[in-house]
């Protein structure tokens, strides 16, 4: 792959990719929902080509596809709600008995330390009453006025869950048509290495997703056994929504370590919860982060495990939360490049000599 010599090319070149980045940051918003879409369209391909090589109809393969993909996503979040169903009229009743036991807990052991403080019953018993409804759905309508204030958020939201659906399946019915645009699009000296580039970036990914389910689908059973053992009456969903939740880093634990503790708070005495949610969510993440994402995935991409942890700590010292998400498939990718990037490098050595 040959860049122009000519100067005025490079500068157009240049200026060209700066006015694109420079539109996209501006229309960041609106061109969320498709990017969104862009990505699932790249996940769900395959799953459209199977279905098509079998015999079905692009429309109907790309129809199938993508229902079952929001029944998936919809499956999941319905992990949660019966969770809140069982935990709500328990947090309602027993939110106040709770506070009083963690301040007959907590404050001896402060003053212990020098540290008077204590925890606020009152207000407690004040919040509850003002704020927990009988049933979620007067919770749900009240939160739901509560955000009229901030109207545009439940706009995008909205926006999202229409756009992404009908983007994603326009996109689908004419991936194969768009990737042979982008590559005729292309300069004919591009065409091959491109090519290439990307068939091993396909073969790379494939693997890393693979490799990510497996880690999603070991660590949902491992939290729904373990918090089971430890005697929590919803270890199940709990569990299996943490696991399956992985595929978002951080923010999925964080909202399973949220849940499972709410949950064993009401269920047992504090200090047990506390051990309990404790041991095996810390015990889980050691196990995921330390050595089935560094095997099951980093191998799969050509990754050592130490590269793997280093990839994800560095993406998201550089990015926050979204250089986590993309830490593993852009780590992938860089790879593929770098191989591609010494291949032609030996192979310019080897016509010079």
């Amino acid at each position: 792959m040959q860049l122009p010599k000519d100067p005025q090319k490079l500068t157009l070149m240049a200026a060209l990719v700066l006015a694109v980045m420079a539109l996209g940051v501006a229309l960041s918003a609106v061109l969320s929902p498709f990017l969104m879409a862009t990505a699932l369209a790249y996940l769900l391909a395959g799953g459209v080509a199977r279905l098509q090589h079998l015999g079905l109809p692009r429309p109907l393969a790309v129809l199938l596809v993508e229902l079952l993909f929001i029944l998936v996503v919809l499956a999941l979040a319905a992990l949660v709600v019966p969770v809140l169903a069982h935990e709500w009229p328990l947090l309602r009743d027993q939110l106040p008995v709770l506070a009083q036991k963690i301040d007959a807990w907590l404050t001896p052991w402060l003053h212990a330390w020098g540290i008077d403080l204590r925890l606020d019953v009152e207000s407690v018993k004040a919040f509850v009453r003002d704020h927990l409804s009988d049933n979620l759905g007067d919770g749900a309508a009240r939160m739901l006025s509560s955000l009229r204030l901030g109207g545009s958020v439940v706009l995008a939201v909205v926006g999202h869950a229409i756009l992404v659906p009908v983007a994603l399946y326009y996109l689908l019915l004419a991936w194969p048509r768009l990737m042979v645009r982008l590559r005729q699009a292309l300069p004919l000296a591009w065409r091959a290495p491109v090519g290439e580039f990307l068939t091993d970036c396909d073969q790379v990914m494939g693997g890393y997703l693979r490799g990510q389910l497996s880690v999603m689908a070991a660590m949902a059973l491992f939290y729904a056994v373990t918090l089971q053992l430890g005697g929590l009456d919803l270890a199940w969903p709990i569990g299996i929504f943490t696991g399956l939740a992985l595929c978002v880093p951080y923010v999925g634990f964080g909202i399973g370590l949220a849940l499972a503790l709410l949950a064993a708070l009401l269920e047992f005495e504090p200090m047990y919860a506390l051990l309990l949610v404790g041991g095996v969510y810390g015990l889980g993440q050691m196990i995921e982060g330390f050595a089935l994402t560094p095997r099951w995935v980093g191998e799969r991409i050509g990754l050592h495990p130490l590269a793997v942890i280093f990839a994800l700590l560095a993406f998201g010292q550089l990015l926050g939360f979204v250089g986590v998400l993309l830490a593993l498939p852009a780590s992938a990718m860089l790879v593929v490049a770098w191989r591609h990037l010494v291949s032609n490098w030996l192979a310019k050595d080897q016509d010079a000599a």
